[in-house]
């Protein structure tokens, strides 16, 4: 879902914009901030180990979608009273009372 929740995101974006992504999710941010993302990319999305990388498709989306626009990845300690972490919950909240 973090993933989702950033590719929906990015695609709102009409324009070419310097981003502050926000984000609990270790995986996301360490996939950039990191380089894996770059790795898998170059190796035919498979990790340091060989193996395919999970959720290709999102990945790949996510990876294009990253390329339009200048992101820095800021991981956020889930839970942890982060003003921007508190609103994606109460968004997300309010999202699932009206399903």
């Amino acid at each position: 879902m973090e993933m989702t929740a950033v590719i929906e995101a990015l695609k709102l974006l009409k324009f070419e914009c310097y981003v502050r992504l926000y984000s609990d999710s270790a995986y996301v941010v360490n996939a950039f901030n990191n380089g894996w993302i770059y790795n898998w990319r170059k190796n035919g999305w498979k990790t340091a180990g060989k193996e395919p990388v999970k959720n290709k498709e999102l990945w790949e989306e996510l990876y294009l979608l990253s390329q339009k626009h200048k992101i820095d990845f800021i991981k956020v300690k889930g839970h942890s009273d982060n003003e921007f972490n508190n609103r994606c919950d109460e968004l997300a909240r309010g999202a699932i009372m009206e399903l």
